[in-house]
């Protein structure tokens, strides 16, 4: 398991990866081939992102 994101620049670093890796699933579909799978999955990953997003912000009110 990877460690603990705490700090704000580890957090907005964390993210930043997370929607790249996001950018780069949605640029990697094919509309000739798509499936309601992958448009699933890509919500899938931004419910996950928004879970993280909702953490920190929680965390960011709780140092304010």
């Amino acid at each position: 398991m990877g460690k603990s994101v705490q700090d704000k620049a580890s957090q907005l670093q964390y993210l930043t990866n997370r929607f790249q890796i996001l950018s780069q699933v949605v640029e990697s579909i094919d509309s000739t081939d798509a499936e309601a799978e992958d448009l699933d999955r890509l919500l899938q990953m931004m419910k996950d992102l928004e879970g993280k997003v909702e953490r920190f912000k929680k965390d960011w009110e709780a140092e304010g």
